[in-house]
């Protein structure tokens, strides 16, 4: 289906394409992490590569509210061009998981307006908002941690995981794992916190998969790093 697509398909093509590929089994799949369509993600990317960069159809796929075309937008944008404003109403509108996942990832990562957005969104009362800022202080802990408090970091990870929603849970476990991985200094007492909270202890991991727990997965990273 994606040799259909061109450089001048519209939105509506392109929607049309996507509703084509739609497979009950893929959405069984994909239901099961939260996500509401049955578009298999390899051939959602060949459509995304078929069409190149374009900003102005990225913004209309994203209209049609549609997830597998706003996983399309996520692919073709450019993250440059977004307003924070933008970034900020787009995040607030993506619940589906993996529209989550890709627009952090993806765009707000790469633009201009990351940090000041990562400020916005970490205490932000809705907790899928919010871990999209612990998302973005992760990419500061591995690769530009100064002006982080990282022993702050700690102690809210310390006082709220346990407790929190699953999303920002998972953000939090993250954050407290690449603490423990990236600084030495707080390596002990990241380790601490992992083996006293529990969280994602029994999470199910496929073979060759490395556990989330945080204790597993600090001493399985640095292992590597050595």
């Amino acid at each position: 289906m994606s040799s259909e697509i061109t450089l001048e398909s519209s939105a509506a093509d392109v929607v049309a394409a996507l509703e084509a590929l739609e497979d009950p089994q893929a959405r069984t799949v994909n239901e099961k992490h939260g996500d509401d369509h049955g578009v298999n993600l390899t051939k959602l990317r060949a459509i995304a590569k078929a069409l190149k960069s374009n900003q102005d159809l990225a913004l209309e796929l994203w209209a049609t509210g549609y997830t597998p075309a706003r996983l399309v937008t996520l692919l073709i944008c450019k993250p440059r061009a977004f307003e924070e404003a933008q970034l900020d109403s787009m995040l607030r509108e993506a619940r589906i998981p993996k529209v989550h996942d890709w627009l952090v990832n993806y765009v707000v990562k790469k633009s201009p307006h990351a940090e000041a957005l990562r400020r916005v969104w970490f205490s932000d009362p809705d907790p899928v908002v919010a871990s999209a800022g612990w998302a973005l202080t992760t990419e500061r802990v591995a690769k530009s941690p100064d002006g982080l408090d990282l022993s702050g970091l700690l102690d809210t990870i310390e006082a709220e995981m346990r407790d929190a929603p699953d999303r920002l849970q998972w953000a939090m476990n993250w954050c407290l794992t690449q603490i423990g991985v990236c600084h030495p200094e707080h390596r002990a007492r990241a380790l601490e916190i992992g083996e006293r909270l529990r969280v994602l202890e029994d999470y199910p991991t496929s073979p060759g998969c490395t556990s989330p727990y945080a204790p597993i997965a600090i001493a399985e990273l640095v292992s590597r790093r050595a």
